[in-house]
């Protein structure tokens, strides 16, 4: 089980319509053909004989266990989360959801979509409403400066859009 730190907060239960479907297809995904299959290769490893020295049994056994534990922790935290599938009233201020384009001192462009803690991927532009950036983002308008401190120095950034629909050369 994770403890937080001291001054830690807890993971907020926020999550976009798109984000608990990827979650919900892994689970379904992992129940009704991963699972099935690592049992079917356990068996057929089991019955080759002694089980001591049988390294796919063994493999086998301890892909089972992490995939029960995945399925275990999914299938908790779906019922735990809270969709919010409604953009705000105010769509000018940055809110769960949002599409933020940002520019650094440099000039450079960088554009984020806040999301809940469970969806995160700083790959695709995806921070968690619970990260320094997302929580300095927050409740700002389009021209706005923000400084946040990042894990390599404080960082200043200006707003320069806000969208709730995923940008044309986004969309996959």
């Amino acid at each position: 089980m994770k403890h937080r730190g001291i001054g830690q907060r807890a993971a907020s239960n926020y999550i976009t319509p798109e984000g608990w479907k990827s979650l919900n297809d892994e689970l379904i995904y992992l129940w009704r053909v991963k699972r099935p299959q690592v049992t079917q290769a356990v068996s057929e490893a089991a019955a080759l004989g002694d089980r001591s020295e049988n390294a796919e049994y063994i493999y086998g056994k301890k892909q089972l266990r992490e995939i029960d534990r995945r399925i275990r922790f999914l299938s908790k935290r779906l019922d735990q989360l809270v969709v919010v599938e409604r953009k705000p009233d105010n769509r000018a201020r940055v809110y769960f959801g949002a599409w933020v384009l940002l520019e650094d001192e440099a000039g450079g462009a960088f554009m984020y979509r806040i999301v809940g803690p469970d969806e995160f991927d700083p790959q695709r532009g995806l921070i968690s409403m619970d990260s320094p950036l997302a929580r300095a983002l927050m409740n700002k308008t389009e021209g706005d400066e923000v400084a946040v401190e990042l894990p390599n120095g404080r960082a200043v950034f200006v707003i320069t859009e806000i969208r709730y629909e995923l940008p044309d050369d986004r969309k996959e």
